[in-house]
């Protein structure tokens, strides 16, 4: 009677473990680049929500706030979320210029890339209308690639 040989040899098991660690060696390196650029994308959210305020300030005035509460809005610390530590407009928080909303991520909780990133959105004017531009203070071209598209140099 011929003896019937069933499962797999180990040369065909090694395979397989050495395929799926080439596709976790790519996988993961984009899996948490994505997450950064997750968390990157709350900072920009959460600045986005003080343009208006800003803008119908120098609408109404002719100059930028100097301070949050100038723009009616809530103290740089208390505008945080689950990566941003707060979001400051004029001279509150972490800028020194009027016109410039920064969101500043938090420096533990986060991706490695993206601790202490400081988001920047600055206004610029033009015939009468506020255009909103965004940066990362640093200047790190590292940083790059987390930023939103609108925000890479």
């Amino acid at each position: 009677m011929k003896n019937v040989q069933k499962g797999f040899t180990l040369i065909e098991l090694m395979i397989v473990v050495a395929i799926i660690g080439i596709l976790a060696a790519i996988a993961l390196p984009a899996y948490q680049d994505y997450t950064a650029r997750s968390q990157v994308s709350e900072a920009m959210t959460l600045a986005s929500g003080g343009k208006v305020a800003v803008a119908e300030f120098w609408a109404d005035r002719g100059y930028f706030p100097p301070h949050n509460a100038s723009a009616g809005l809530a103290p740089d610390t208390s505008i945080t979320g689950n990566y941003v530590e707060k979001v400051g407009t004029g001279n509150s928080g972490d800028n020194t210029t009027p016109g410039m909303i920064t969101a500043t991520m938090k420096t533990s909780g986060v991706a490695s890339g993206v601790q202490g990133l400081k988001l920047t959105l600055s206004a610029v004017t033009t015939a009468g209308s506020v255009e909103w531009r965004c940066f990362e203070q640093s200047k790190d071209a590292t940083k790059n690639k987390y930023l939103p598209q609108t925000c890479r140099s």
